[in-house]
C-alpha cells in the first residue's frame, strides 16, 4: 500500500502548506464543496460569478485543464481552498481506490493517495462496477482539513470496507484510520455481510461525527440489508449504527444522507420476504445517535410499499430532498414507481402518511435531485421521463416539480425539457439569486453539458461543439461549480468548462 505520496508540484505549494502544516483550524470558502450538492440537505445550489443567461452561451471547455486519474468515477468530486493558497483544490475519488487532489485551475495532481487494491468484479456475487474501490462521495471536515471516505478493499483474508480519514494537506493517512466497518459493527454484536454491501451513498458530517450509508449490489444478491454506520472522529471507529429491518431495503441513492433540523433522513430501497412492513421503500428520520424510533413520525412508507416490494418500485433511487415552504419543513421523496410524495418533516406520517402525491414520470426515478427557492415555492428538478409536462407532452431528461401549488402544499410540474442521458442536476446564480440556471450532464447518452433557465426551463447551453463532448461519463454524474468554473468528472478525467478565455 502506497499512502501519500507527493507530485513534483508540492513545492510550488509550500507557503500555505506551511500554514497547513501547524494550524488546527481550515477556512471554509464561501465556494467550497465539502460534500454532495455542497450543502447538507443535498440542494444543489451553487454560485458562480459572471455566470448569466447571457453569457451561459460563451461557456466552453477549457482545453489546458489536465484533469487525468486513474479509474472510472461515480463520486462527485469536492472542492475545497485552502486559506492563503492562489488555486483550490479539487478532490477526486475513484474506483481505483485512489484519491487525488488536483490543482483546479490547472487540473494537475498535486498529491495522489492509493488506498489499496480494489474488488474485481469476479470477487463479487453481482454488481456492474469493475472494478469496485470508491464510489460514495467523500465528505471534508473543514475544521480540521480531513477528508473521509469509504473503499472496498481486496485484503488477504477476503474483502473490507474500510473507512479511511486523509489529511487535505498531502493525502497522507491520519491517525487512527482505516477502520473496518465489519469488524466495528461485529464489536457491537452486528454482522456485515462485506460482500453484499456496497457502499453508493453519498457520506455526512454531522454533530460532530461520520455516517456513512450502504445499500446493495446491483442485481440484489444476497442477504444485504440497508445501513447507516456512524463512526467517532476524536476516536475513529464505530460508535453505533441502524439497518433496516426486513432483508434487503439498501441506502443506495447517490445523494446518500440529508440532512436537517439536526436530523438524518436517508430512503430505502425495496425489502424481500417482508410480510409486514420491515423499513423498506421508505424515508426513514434518524437522530444523530442512530437509535431505532417506533415512532410513526420517524418514518414514511406508501400505503402499497408491499407492491412495491415486489415489483422494485423503491423510494431509493433519490435521496429525500428537504425544502421549505412559507415557514413549513417538508420533504419530497421520489419512488421509481414515478411518483412524488410530498412529506411533513416534523411528522413524516407512517405508513401512507404523505400530505401529497402526484404521478409525475413514466418510468423510474433514480438520480440524486436538486432544489431551489421559486417566486410562488420551491422547485424540486430531477433527472425523468416527465409524465405530467405542460402542454401534455412526456419529455425525457429533465422535470421540474413546483412544491406549493395547494394550502397543503402540493405539487405540480412545471416545465420539462429534453437531455438525452441520465445525470444528476444542480442550479447556479451568479449572485446568490439572480440568472438561475439548472445543469446537467448528459451521462451514458451524448455525454454533453446542457443548461436551462431555472424558471422556465428554456435552454441557455446546449453541449457545445464536437469537442465538447465527455466520454465516460457515469449514471449519476453531477457537475459541481467552484472558483467560477464548472466541473464534470468522467472515467479518467475530470473537465472543467469556464465562460473566460
Amino acid at each position: 500500500m502506497h499512502i501519500g505520496r507527493p507530485i513534483s508540484r508540492f513545492l510550488a505549494l509550500a507557503g500555505w502548506l506551511t500554514c497547513a502544516l501547524y494550524g488546527t483550524v481550515y477556512a471554509q470558502g464561501a465556494d467550497a464543496v465539502l460534500g454532495y450538492h455542497r450543502s447538507d440537505d443535498r440542494s444543489g445550489q451553487y454560485v458562480v460569478p459572471g455566470l448569466t443567461w447571457e453569457s451561459a452561451a460563451r461557456l466552453h471547455r477549457d482545453a489546458g485543464f489536465d484533469g487525468r486519474v486513474d479509474g472510472h468515477v461515480y463520486a462527485q468530486p469536492l472542492y475545497w481552498h485552502p486559506p492563503g493558497s492562489a488555486n483550490g483544490l479539487l478532490i477526486v475519488a475513484t474506483e481505483a481506490n485512489v484519491v487525488y487532489a488536483l490543482d483546479a485551475v490547472t487540473g494537475r495532481p498535486l498529491w495522489r493517495t492509493a488506498l489499496g487494491t480494489p474488488a474485481p468484479r469476479s470477487a463479487l456475487p453481482c454488481g456492474n462496477i469493475d472494478p469496485l474501490g470508491i464510489t460514495g462521495t467523500p465528505v471534508i471536515d473543514p475544521a480540521s482539513g480531513a477528508l473521509y471516505l469509504d473503499a472496498l478493499v481486496v485484503r488477504p483474508n477476503g474483502l473490507a470496507h474500510l473507512v479511511y480519514g486523509l489529511s487535505l494537506r498531502d493525502g497522507s493517512m491520519l491517525p487512527g484510520w482505516p477502520v473496518d466497518v465489519a469488524a466495528g459493527l461485529q464489536a457491537h454484536g452486528s454482522s456485515f455481510a462485506t460482500d453484499v454491501q456496497n457502499q453508493r451513498g453519498a457520506l455526512m458530517l454531522a454533530d460532530g461525527r461520520l455516517f456513512v450509508p450502504y445499500g446493495g449490489h446491483w442485481g440484489d444478491c444476497g442477504d444485504y440489508h440497508g445501513w447507516v454506520v456512524g463512526l467517532r472522529l476524536d476516536q475513529p471507529g464505530v460508535f453505533g449504527a441502524w439497518r433496516t429491518r426486513a432483508s434487503k431495503g439498501g441506502i443506495w441513492a447517490p445523494g446518500g444522507i440529508a440532512a436537517a433540523d439536526g436530523a438524518l433522513f436517508v430512503s430505502t430501497g425495496n425489502t424481500e420476504g417482508a410480510s409486514t412492513w420491515g423499513d423498506g421503500e421508505a424515508v426513514i428520520r434518524l437522530a444523530p445517535d442512530l437509535h431505532r424510533s417506533a415512532n410513526p413520525r420517524d418514518a414514511f412508507a406508501p400505503r402499497d410499499w408491499f407492491e412495491l416490494d415486489d415489483r422494485d418500485l423503491d423510494l431509493g433511487g433519490a435521496n429525500p430532498m428537504p425544502v421549505e415552504l412559507h415557514g413549513r419543513r417538508l420533504i419530497v421523496a421520489l419512488g421509481k414507481d414515478g411518483k412524488a410524495y410530498l412529506l411533513d418533516r416534523d411528522n413524516l406520517g407512517g405508513i401512507g402518511g404523505a400530505l401529497d402525491v402526484a404521478h409525475v414520470a413514466s418510468r423510474p426515478i433514480r438520480t440524486g435531485p436538486a432544489s431551489y427557492p421559486a417566486q410562488d415555492g420551491v422547485f424540486v428538478v430531477f433527472q425523468g421521463e416527465g409524465a405530467a409536462c405542460p402542454g401534455g407532452a412526456r419529455t425525457d431528461g429533465l422535470v421540474a416539480l413546483n412544491v406549493g401549488a395547494a394550502a397543503r402544499g402540493g405539487m405540480s410540474t412545471a416545465w420539462c425539457a429534453e437531455v438525452d442521458g441520465a445525470g444528476s442536476p444542480i442550479t447556479t446564480t451568479s449572485d446568490g439569486s439572480a440568472d438561475r440556471i439548472v445543469w446537467m450532464a448528459g451521462a451514458e447518452g451524448d455525454n454533453r453539458l446542457h443548461g436551462f433557465r431555472a424558471d422556465n426551463g428554456q435552454p441557455v447551453f446546449g453541449g457545445g461543439g464536437a469537442d465538447e463532448r465527455m466520454p465516460g461519463l457515469r449514471h449519476f454524474v453531477t457537475a459541481v461549480a467552484a472558483g467560477r468554473r464548472l466541473y464534470v468528472a468522467g472515467d479518467g478525467r475530470v473537465y472543467a468548462f469556464s465562460v473566460g478565455p
